[in-house]
């Protein structure tokens, strides 16, 4: 059996998968990425070879793959592929169909055109604003003394959004406690915020041009309410998955296994007669 992995170093979160030669998830990790990046991946790699059950001294993995904002710090990979071209082809892995990609991590937002085969045509990110990423989400959850994870499922209680019309994550907060002081619900307030964030990343995708399916990876495709709000916004459902805040690692690890599969191509025949 052939493996191959994949290690996407975020700024929040750090994911490695491991897949075989059937290109099946064999082993993955999630672990917030903290201030010792090069230990993260490390550690990242570690627990998704426990996973896997493979024993780095006797089968091994046949090629690494690092991407993300520190892929230049997993140093025992063996090359680096950038997080764009990671994610397109793990959408296009797990969803075929994908030609759209929206990606929001914790720091940026990207929006990735791709075609049939999973190869990037074009994509645009966001500028050093952050409004349109989960870093705005996590400020409204410090406001609210709320756990990140319940954003989503509180702001689908919600039948009356306010407007958020601020778009710099700094005064998001006031904002917030501006609409608490007016009465306003808790549930309300999220929703408002997931629509802001939901507008600027529709921005991004109409740059790109929108074209189904599209598909949302990155750790904010874990949140139920964004993901309602995205599908309210394209008129359509996004794919999803409970995996795709591993969609980075997977297309990373799916172009090792590239690597891997090269390697073993026959060398052709050199052509021409013998002197």
């Amino acid at each position: 059996m052939t493996y191959a992995a994949g290690v996407d170093v975020g700024s929040t979160q750090t994911k490695a998968v491991i897949i075989d030669d059937g290109l099946r998830i064999v082993g993955q990790s999630l672990i917030d990425t903290g201030a010792n990046v090069t230990l993260a991946a490390e550690r990242a790699y570690e627990i998704a070879l426990a996973e896997a059950d493979i024993r780095e001294e006797q089968e091994g993995v046949g090629f690494i793959i690092g991407t993300g904002y520190g892929r230049y710090r997993v140093t025992f990979g063996d090359a680096q592929t950038t997080e764009i071209s990671c994610h397109a082809r793990g959408a296009a892995q797990m969803f075929p169909g994908t030609r759209t990609v929206l990606d929001m991590g914790g720091q940026d937002t990207k929006a990735i055109k791709v075609s049939t085969n999973g190869e990037v045509l074009d994509f645009s990110m966001n500028d050093k604003c952050a409004a349109g990423t989960g870093r705005f989400l996590g400020a409204a959850a410090v406001a609210l003394d709320i756990p990140l994870d319940d954003l989503g499922p509180t702001a689908l209680l919600s039948d009356r959004p306010v407007r958020i019309s601020t778009t710099c994550t700094v005064f998001a907060e006031s904002e917030i406690l501006s609409w608490l002081g007016k009465g306003k619900k808790t549930e309300d307030i999220l929703l408002g915020v997931h629509q802001s964030v939901g507008s600027r990343a529709m921005a991004l995708l109409s740059r790109v041009g929108i074209e189904p399916e599209v598909t949302f990876t990155g750790g904010v495709a874990r949140n139920a309410g964004m993901v309602r709000v995205i599908s309210d916004l394209l008129g359509f459902p996004v794919n999803y998955s409970e995996e795709s805040h591993f969609m980075g690692a997977l297309g990373a690890a799916l172009f090792a296994m590239d690597r891997i599969r090269s390697r073993r191509e026959p060398v052709p025949a050199s052509g021409g007669r013998a002197s």
